[in-house]
């Protein structure tokens, strides 16, 4: 599964670049990039996770070894919340000291191993920001421990479709409930960034958890890998809209399906899946109804200002530096709008990065500009998720998280009911600790082999389920 480009865009570019301004700190020397591995340090293959504490919360990091056949290590690091996703890491092992440094991120931790091979404490730290965390060991998972496990109680089914706009063909799985049917019915629509029909996040599923829930308890699910992706052809699309009419391909799938009660059709869009979906109900041939779970409400042009405020907000950055880094984010973004010559606006964004952060060299900077002016963000930038929403009259459920830190609850839901308020039929509810991955806290995660694990939100799960019923008594 490939990063969500804007996500890790931002990762890399304000916490490191901002950050930089806003704490004076600046990234050291680069660790050597030859991997070296010695006998003194218990072998180290597997999961690395810890907590990356920050003022208010914490983020789980993961990173993950394996051993070469020339005995050096390779490693990747995982961001769940951040999504950030098999990001490469180099590796340094000296004794018992790993020195880990994710060059895209600006990002390094070095730790020393405990006898044992167990943890793995050390610091953490990116340019403005330096913080002890500990890493504890996890073997990983079997190659096969995904095909083990119990038969489930539904039938399942390879599904292939076609999206004849685009000549893509779909791949994904239908999940239909014992009995003679027929059935409540949705397609499930995964969060932005190519994503497999699981909406796969590190080793996190949300999707695959969410449809085996509803299946089980008597709705029929649709999931698919996204164009490019798994089993699915095509190439990934480049804007939101482009991804409505996989979506409508879904539900003239499942419209040929005599398992499936017509009248009660509906779409599930995790983040920007959501948007898709809302953008479904207002053509022609809308679902039933539409469940969006965390998604925009907001201009991405907002948005992006608003994930750096709070991304700066969590690591306890003061008020005075949040403002300065906003306006230059701001500045940066108007750059991009009002110049519509690409190579003119990279030259500009590619400088002001520099100006902004003195550790990016010029390779970095100007990847960067040409991801930011690529017309993928343009659109994304321009992007309104409420212009159309006058045009959706099917029964509507918004869910967000408290704790969700790519997307506000507040003003996002405010937004977005503010653009439904013409339809009579719109369910908001928001889910307290719950987290963009709909993920609850910690503390309510279930112990599996004795490590919580995390799992989608039991409170979500339920209301989803309940108000999809409710849809289908009406």
């Amino acid at each position: 599964m490939k990063t969500n480009t804007f996500r890790l865009l931002r990762f890399i570019v304000v916490l490191s670049g901002c950050l930089a301004m806003a704490g004076g700190a600046q990234a050291g020397p680069r660790p050597a990039s030859g991997l070296v591995a010695t006998a003194d340090v218990p072998p180290l293959d597997g999961l690395w996770k810890g907590p990356l504490k920050v003022p208010g919360g914490q983020l789980e990091v993961i990173f993950r070894f394996v051993k070469l056949t020339g005995g050096e290590y390779f490693c990747t690091l995982d961001v769940p919340l951040q999504k950030v996703s098999r990001m490469n890491v180099k590796t340094e092992v000296r004794g018992d000291t790993v020195r880990l440094y994710a060059e895209e991120a600006a990002t390094r931790f070095v730790g020393r191993v405990s006898a044992d091979g167990k943890q793995m404490a050390g610091t953490w730290q990116s340019p403005g920001f330096k913080v002890p965390m500990t890493l504890t060991f996890s073997a990983l998972p079997a190659m096969n421990a995904k095909n083990v496990r119990l038969t489930p109680p539904y039938r399942e089914e390879e599904a292939t479709f076609s999206n004849l706009s685009v000549n893509a063909r779909l791949s994904g799985m239908l999940t239909i409930p014992a009995g003679p049917g027929p059935f409540p019915a949705v397609v499930l629509l995964s969060d932005s960034g190519p994503q497999d029909r699981d909406g796969t996040v590190g080793d996190f599923a949300p999707l695959g958890l969410l449809a085996d829930y509803l299946t089980r308890r008597g709705v029929a699910v649709l999931r698919f890998d996204d164009r490019g992706v798994g089993k699915s052809g095509g190439t990934p699309a480049l804007t939101t809209a482009d991804l409505v009419s996989d979506a409508q391909a879904g539900l003239n799938y499942l419209r040929t399906r005599p398992e499936i009660d017509l009248a009660h059709l509906g779409l599930v869009g995790h983040g920007e899946g959501g948007n898709v979906a809302l953008l479904a109900a207002a053509q022609p041939l809308p679902p039933a109804f539409v469940v969006a779970l965390a998604p925009y409400g907001l201009p991405g042009r907002d948005i992006v200002v608003q994930q750096q405020a709070t991304t700066l907000r969590t690591l306890g950055t003061e008020n005075a530096q949040i403002e300065a880094a906003t306006k230059r984010q701001q500045a940066m973004l108007e750059i991009i709008r009002q110049t519509t010559d690409n190579s003119q606006a990279q030259a500009i964004v590619a400088n002001m990065l520099k100006q902004n952060n003195a550790a990016i060299d010029n390779a970095t900077a100007q990847a960067s500009a040409a991801e930011m002016t690529s017309p993928r963000y343009r659109y994304f930038l321009a992007f309104n998720p409420i212009e159309k929403l006058a045009a959706v009259t099917c029964p509507v459920l918004l869910l967000n998280g408290t704790a969700d830190l790519t997307i506000n609850a507040d003003a996002n839901q405010t937004a977005l009911a503010k653009g439904l308020k013409g339809n009579k039929n719109v369910t908001a509810k928001k889910l307290a600790g719950v987290n963009h991955l709909f993920q609850p806290e910690q503390s309510k995660w279930p112990i599996i082999n004795g490590q919580p694990q995390p799992n989608f939100s039991p409170e979500a799960e339920d209301t989803i389920r309940e108000w999809i019923v409710a849809q289908s008594k009406k």
